[in-house]
């Protein structure tokens, strides 16, 4: 049996509360991603071309976060989840992918979304990832979808 983490960002609670439901599914760890300066209201409002958000993703600078996954290398399948912005993944996500070595790995992506699919999030995430590793799924939740038919098909 595969040693489970569940990862997530969250800026407005949405995709925590699906990280929480992934996790109780998976019955792993969880780790929160959390920038050093958090994220206020008007950091992520997309519709404002100098919010911080939009500097972030033009700039592709890197977010510090708060911690770091202790032995992360016990883990074998990790489930990464986050919001999508600009059809893919938040610069913070990518700025965590790129601290571990995910050699042996199964990742699964899971998100939330206002109205966009998960387009091609796997190809934008995947130069961040270091090492031999495999994504098995990535997948965008909607309220009310079956969330834990879907970790259990992954969980091995």
């Amino acid at each position: 049996m595969s040693k489970v983490l569940t990862v997530f960002f969250s800026a407005e609670g949405n995709t925590r509360a699906l990280a929480e439901r992934v996790n109780a599914a998976a019955g792993g760890d969880i780790f929160e991603v959390k920038p050093v300066e958090p994220y206020s209201k008007a950091d992520i409002n997309w519709k404002n071309p100098i919010s911080r958000c939009n500097k972030e993703k033009i700039g592709k600078k890197d977010i510090p976060i708060v911690g770091t996954v202790e032995n992360f290398g016990d883990y074998t399948t990790v489930f990464v989840g986050f919001p999508i912005w600009y059809y893919g993944a938040p610069n913070i996500i990518n700025s965590f992918m790129k601290q571990y070595d995910w050699t042996g790995k199964r990742i699964a992506l899971f998100a939330t979304s206002g109205g966009s699919d998960i387009g091609k999030t796997v190809g934008k995430l995947r130069p961040y990832v270091t090492g031999d590793c495999r994504i098995i799924a990535a997948q965008v939740f909607k309220s009310g979808d079956d969330v834990e038919a879907w970790v259990s098909g992954l969980v091995k």
